[in-house]
C-alpha cells in the first residue's frame, strides 16, 4: 500500500458535490489536503458571494483555523466529488514537528497566497479594467511564468479571472484581442505567450496615464 492510501486510510474522508465544508465566520479545528475534486473557496463581499479560489488535488486549506485559532475566513464547498485528508490540530502540530520539509513547503505556499493576495488589492485599485488585464497578465508571467525561447509562455484561463480582477470576460478577451493585434502576446486558447514583459510593462504605464489625463 502506498503512502498516499496509508495517510487515507488514516485521515481520508470523501465528500459529495455541493457539499458546504465550513462557512465564513463559524469556529474551525481542522485543515483539509484535497486528494482529488475540486474545492471552492468564496467569501461575502457586500452581500454577495464571491469565489475567491478554485482549489485542485494537492492543495491545503482551512490550515487558518489551526495557526490562528480564530473563526473561518472564508467558505469552502465541494465542486466536484472530493476525497480530503481531514487533520485536527494535534496531528497537524505531530507533523509540523517531525517533519520539516512539510513545515518548509506551507510556509512556502501560505508565503505565495499573501503575495498573490497582494497583487489582487494592486489590481483592483487600478481604475479602468484595460489596466487590470494587462496588469493581471504581467502578475502571472511573473509568477507562474514558463520561460520559452520566443518568450514567456502562461496559462491565462479567461473564465476564471472576472472572479479575480472584475473585468467581465467580453472585456477581458477584447483587450487581449488588442494585445495579440499589437504583437505583444500571441494566444492558443487559454495559452498566452508574452514576447516581451518590458514593452507589456510600458503599455500598462500609457494605459494608466491615458486614464487618468484623457487621450494623449
Amino acid at each position: 500500500m502506498g503512502a498516499e492510501e496509508t495517510l487515507f486510510q488514516r485521515f481520508g474522508k470523501e465528500f459529495a458535490k455541493g457539499t458546504v465544508l465550513f462557512q465564513e465566520g463559524e469556529p474551525g479545528k481542522d485543515m483539509f489536503v484535497l486528494q482529488s475534486g475540486k474545492i471552492s473557496i468564496s467569501k461575502k463581499v457586500r452581500d454577495v458571494e464571491k469565489v475567491l479560489a478554485v482549489l485542485g488535488p494537492g492543495e491545503f486549506f482551512g490550515e487558518m483555523a489551526i495557526i490562528s485559532n480564530k473563526p473561518r475566513n472564508a467558505t469552502a464547498t465541494v465542486m466536484e466529488d472530493a476525497k480530503l485528508l481531514v487533520i485536527d490540530p494535534k496531528t497537524f502540530e505531530a507533523m509540523i514537528r517531525g517533519n520539516a520539509e512539510i513545515a518548509v513547503r506551507m510556509i512556502k505556499k501560505l508565503a505565495e497566497r499573501l503575495s498573490e493576495a497582494d497583487a489582487q488589492i494592486e489590481n483592483l485599485l487600478l481604475s479602468d479594467p484595460a489596466s487590470r488585464v494587462v496588469h493581471q497578465v504581467l502578475q502571472v508571467c511573473q509568477t507562474r511564468g514558463r520561460p520559452m525561447e520566443e518568450g514567456i509562455e502562461v496559462d491565462f484561463p479567461v473564465r476564471e479571472l472576472p472572479r479575480l480582477i472584475g473585468v467581465g470576460e467580453p472585456a477581458i478577451r477584447h483587450m487581449l484581442d488588442r494585445l495579440e493585434r499589437a504583437g505583444l502576446i500571441e494566444r492558443s486558447g487559454d495559452r498566452l505567450t508574452v514576447y516581451d514583459t518590458a514593452r507589456l510593462h510600458d503599455f500598462l504605464q500609457y494605459l494608466e496615464m491615458k486614464w487618468k489625463f484623457g487621450d494623449l
